[in-house]
Protein backbone atom coordinates (compact mmCIF):
# COMPACT_ATOMS: atom_id res chain seq x y z
CA UNK A 1 0.00 0.00 0.00
CA UNK A 2 1.46 3.42 -0.93
CA UNK A 3 2.81 5.44 2.05
CA UNK A 4 0.41 8.32 1.29
CA UNK A 5 -2.59 6.00 1.80
CA UNK A 6 -1.09 4.74 5.07
CA UNK A 7 -0.68 8.34 6.22
CA UNK A 8 -4.26 9.28 5.30
CA UNK A 9 -5.67 6.25 7.14
CA UNK A 10 -3.48 7.00 10.16
CA UNK A 11 -4.63 10.64 10.24
CA UNK A 12 -8.27 9.58 9.92
CA UNK A 13 -7.88 7.12 12.81
CA UNK A 14 -6.28 9.78 15.00
CA UNK A 15 -9.18 12.12 14.27
CA UNK A 16 -11.64 9.38 15.27
CA UNK A 17 -9.69 8.81 18.49
CA UNK A 18 -9.71 12.54 19.26
CA UNK A 19 -13.47 12.69 18.66
CA UNK A 20 -14.13 9.66 20.85
CA UNK A 21 -11.96 11.03 23.67
CA UNK A 22 -13.85 14.35 23.55
CA UNK A 23 -17.04 12.30 24.00
CA UNK A 24 -15.56 10.78 27.17
CA UNK A 25 -14.72 7.29 25.90
CA UNK A 26 -11.94 5.34 27.64
CA UNK A 27 -9.04 3.74 25.69
CA UNK A 28 -10.67 0.30 26.16
CA UNK A 29 -13.94 1.57 24.70
CA UNK A 30 -12.06 3.16 21.81
CA UNK A 31 -10.28 -0.15 21.15
CA UNK A 32 -13.62 -1.96 20.91
CA UNK A 33 -15.14 0.75 18.70
CA UNK A 34 -12.24 0.77 16.26
CA UNK A 35 -11.58 -2.97 16.44
CA UNK A 36 -7.96 -2.58 17.51
CA UNK A 37 -5.82 -3.83 20.39
CA UNK A 38 -6.02 -1.90 23.70
CA UNK A 39 -2.28 -1.19 23.53
CA UNK A 40 -2.71 0.39 20.09
CA UNK A 41 -5.68 2.39 21.33
CA UNK A 42 -3.61 3.70 24.26
CA UNK A 43 -0.82 4.72 21.88
CA UNK A 44 -3.29 6.58 19.66
CA UNK A 45 -4.86 8.30 22.67
CA UNK A 46 -1.42 9.57 23.73
CA UNK A 47 -0.65 10.75 20.18
CA UNK A 48 -4.01 12.50 19.93
CA UNK A 49 -3.38 14.25 23.24
CA UNK A 50 0.02 15.50 22.05
CA UNK A 51 -1.51 16.81 18.81
CA UNK A 52 -4.35 18.48 20.68
CA UNK A 53 -1.89 20.20 23.00
CA UNK A 54 0.19 21.42 20.05
CA UNK A 55 -2.90 22.80 18.30
CA UNK A 56 -4.33 24.48 21.39
CA UNK A 57 -3.72 28.19 21.89
CA UNK A 58 -1.31 29.11 24.67
CA UNK A 59 -3.34 29.65 27.88
CA UNK A 60 -3.36 33.30 28.93
CA UNK A 61 -1.04 34.40 31.72
CA UNK A 62 -2.91 35.15 34.94
CA UNK A 63 0.14 36.32 36.86
CA UNK A 64 3.93 36.35 36.73
CA UNK A 65 6.27 37.24 39.58
CA UNK A 66 10.02 37.41 40.22
CA UNK A 67 11.95 37.72 43.47
CA UNK A 68 12.76 41.32 44.45
CA UNK A 69 16.55 41.18 44.02
CA UNK A 70 16.57 39.29 40.68
CA UNK A 71 18.65 41.84 38.79
CA UNK A 72 21.59 42.13 41.22
CA UNK A 73 24.86 41.52 39.37
CA UNK A 74 23.17 40.98 35.98
CA UNK A 75 23.38 43.19 32.92
CA UNK A 76 20.66 43.44 30.28
CA UNK A 77 19.30 45.61 27.51
CA UNK A 78 16.96 48.51 28.21
CA UNK A 79 13.53 47.14 29.17
CA UNK A 80 11.36 49.86 30.75
CA UNK A 81 8.67 47.28 31.57
CA UNK A 82 11.04 45.10 33.63
CA UNK A 83 10.78 45.85 37.37
CA UNK A 84 14.10 46.52 39.11
CA UNK A 85 14.49 46.70 42.88
CA UNK A 86 17.99 45.99 44.13
CA UNK A 87 18.22 45.81 47.91
CA UNK A 88 20.65 43.40 49.64
CA UNK A 89 18.16 43.01 52.50
CA UNK A 90 15.63 41.27 50.25
CA UNK A 91 17.64 38.10 49.68
CA UNK A 92 20.90 36.58 48.42
CA UNK A 93 22.25 37.78 45.10
CA UNK A 94 22.24 35.28 42.27
CA UNK A 95 19.37 33.08 43.52
CA UNK A 96 16.22 34.07 41.63
CA UNK A 97 12.70 32.74 42.11
CA UNK A 98 10.12 32.95 39.31
CA UNK A 99 6.44 32.00 39.44
CA UNK A 100 4.06 31.82 36.47
CA UNK A 101 0.31 31.25 36.63
CA UNK A 102 -1.78 30.55 33.52
CA UNK A 103 -5.50 30.07 33.06
CA UNK A 104 -6.47 26.41 33.36
CA UNK A 105 -10.21 25.74 33.25
CA UNK A 106 -13.10 27.89 34.41
CA UNK A 107 -12.00 29.36 37.75
CA UNK A 108 -8.75 27.35 37.99
CA UNK A 109 -5.16 28.33 37.29
CA UNK A 110 -2.07 26.25 36.54
CA UNK A 111 1.08 27.33 38.37
CA UNK A 112 4.77 26.59 37.79
CA UNK A 113 7.73 27.86 39.80
CA UNK A 114 11.48 27.98 39.21
CA UNK A 115 14.51 28.52 41.44
CA UNK A 116 17.46 29.63 39.33
CA UNK A 117 21.11 30.24 40.16
CA UNK A 118 21.67 32.97 37.56
CA UNK A 119 25.38 33.23 38.34
CA UNK A 120 26.36 29.62 37.66
CA UNK A 121 24.25 26.47 38.06
CA UNK A 122 21.00 27.46 36.32
CA UNK A 123 17.65 25.99 37.43
CA UNK A 124 18.21 24.20 40.75
CA UNK A 125 14.57 23.37 41.38
CA UNK A 126 11.19 23.53 39.66
CA UNK A 127 7.58 23.08 40.69
CA UNK A 128 4.37 22.17 38.90
CA UNK A 129 2.24 22.42 37.02
CA UNK A 130 0.06 22.72 40.12
CA UNK A 131 -3.67 23.39 39.74
CA UNK A 132 -5.52 25.68 42.17
CA UNK A 133 -8.19 28.37 42.28
CA UNK A 134 -7.35 32.06 42.21
CA UNK A 135 -8.01 32.53 45.90
CA UNK A 136 -5.48 29.81 46.73
CA UNK A 137 -3.05 31.40 44.24
CA UNK A 138 -2.83 34.60 46.31
CA UNK A 139 -1.76 32.67 49.38
CA UNK A 140 0.55 30.45 47.34
CA UNK A 141 2.38 33.48 45.92
CA UNK A 142 2.89 34.82 49.44
CA UNK A 143 4.27 31.50 50.69
CA UNK A 144 6.43 30.86 47.64
CA UNK A 145 8.35 34.11 48.14
CA UNK A 146 8.23 34.13 51.94
CA UNK A 147 11.98 33.53 52.33
CA UNK A 148 12.74 36.91 50.76
CA UNK A 149 12.89 40.15 52.71
CA UNK A 150 10.55 41.91 50.32
CA UNK A 151 7.44 41.34 48.25
CA UNK A 152 7.70 39.64 44.84
CA UNK A 153 7.65 41.87 41.81
CA UNK A 154 4.91 41.56 39.21
CA UNK A 155 6.72 41.02 35.91
CA UNK A 156 6.00 40.45 32.22
CA UNK A 157 6.22 36.85 31.03
CA UNK A 158 9.07 37.84 28.72
CA UNK A 159 11.27 38.61 31.73
CA UNK A 160 10.46 35.19 33.21
CA UNK A 161 11.40 33.53 29.90
CA UNK A 162 14.65 35.45 29.56
CA UNK A 163 15.62 34.74 33.17
CA UNK A 164 14.81 31.04 33.37
CA UNK A 165 15.67 29.82 29.87
CA UNK A 166 18.67 32.13 29.79
CA UNK A 167 19.94 30.76 33.11
CA UNK A 168 19.52 27.20 31.79
CA UNK A 169 21.40 28.08 28.61
CA UNK A 170 24.21 29.78 30.55
CA UNK A 171 24.56 26.85 32.96
CA UNK A 172 24.63 24.29 30.17
CA UNK A 173 27.51 26.20 28.62
CA UNK A 174 29.33 25.68 31.91
CA UNK A 175 28.51 21.96 31.99
CA UNK A 176 25.42 21.91 34.25
CA UNK A 177 21.95 20.61 33.35
CA UNK A 178 18.74 21.93 34.93
CA UNK A 179 16.89 20.09 37.67
CA UNK A 180 14.97 17.06 36.28
CA UNK A 181 11.62 18.64 37.26
CA UNK A 182 12.28 21.56 34.92
CA UNK A 183 11.11 19.56 31.89
CA UNK A 184 7.54 19.38 33.23
CA UNK A 185 7.44 23.08 34.13
CA UNK A 186 9.23 24.62 31.13
CA UNK A 187 6.11 24.87 28.95
CA UNK A 188 4.53 27.46 31.25
CA UNK A 189 7.16 29.96 30.16
CA UNK A 190 6.07 29.82 26.51
CA UNK A 191 8.32 29.71 23.44
CA UNK A 192 11.80 31.14 23.67
CA UNK A 193 14.45 31.80 21.03
CA UNK A 194 18.03 32.09 22.35
CA UNK A 195 20.18 33.89 23.14
CA UNK A 196 18.85 35.73 26.18
CA UNK A 197 19.12 39.51 26.31
CA UNK A 198 20.47 39.08 29.86
CA UNK A 199 24.18 38.55 30.56
CA UNK A 200 24.46 35.94 33.30
CA UNK A 201 27.11 35.48 35.95
CA UNK A 202 27.93 38.17 38.49
CA UNK A 203 28.97 41.13 36.34
CA UNK A 204 29.42 38.67 33.47
CA UNK A 205 31.70 36.22 35.32
CA UNK A 206 30.54 32.82 36.63
CA UNK A 207 30.27 32.78 40.41
CA UNK A 208 29.67 29.51 42.23
CA UNK A 209 28.30 29.83 45.76
CA UNK A 210 28.42 26.45 47.49
CA UNK A 211 25.03 25.18 48.67
CA UNK A 212 24.23 22.63 51.40
CA UNK A 213 23.34 19.87 48.92
CA UNK A 214 26.11 20.53 46.37
CA UNK A 215 29.22 18.53 45.62
CA UNK A 216 31.57 21.52 45.44
CA UNK A 217 34.64 19.54 44.38
CA UNK A 218 32.79 18.13 41.36
CA UNK A 219 31.34 21.52 40.42
CA UNK A 220 34.71 23.26 40.64
CA UNK A 221 36.32 20.56 38.49
CA UNK A 222 33.60 21.10 35.89
CA UNK A 223 34.13 24.87 35.95
CA UNK A 224 37.88 24.44 35.58
CA UNK A 225 37.22 22.32 32.48
CA UNK A 226 34.55 24.53 30.88
CA UNK A 227 35.36 28.09 32.01
CA UNK A 228 39.05 27.63 32.76
CA UNK A 229 40.99 28.22 35.97
CA UNK A 230 40.85 31.88 36.99
CA UNK A 231 37.77 32.56 34.86
CA UNK A 232 35.24 31.96 37.63
CA UNK A 233 34.82 32.85 41.30
CA UNK A 234 33.93 30.52 44.15
CA UNK A 235 32.41 31.23 47.55
CA UNK A 236 32.20 28.55 50.26
CA UNK A 237 30.60 28.95 53.71
CA UNK A 238 33.14 29.31 56.51
CA UNK A 239 33.97 25.94 58.09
Amino acid sequence: MPPTIDRVQSDERLERVRALREQGHTPKEIARTLGIKPSEASRLVRSAAILAQADAPEPPVVGCWVSPNWSAGLTFDDHPDWPVHEDPATGPDGMVTVLVARRHRHDKVSVCGYLADVYCLGVKNALGPRIMDELALREFVRQYFSSYGGDPLAAPIELARQLVFGAVDHARGLGFDPHPDFAAAAGHLGPWTPPSTITFGRDGKPLYVSGPYDNPQSIIRTLERTAGAGNFDFVAPFG
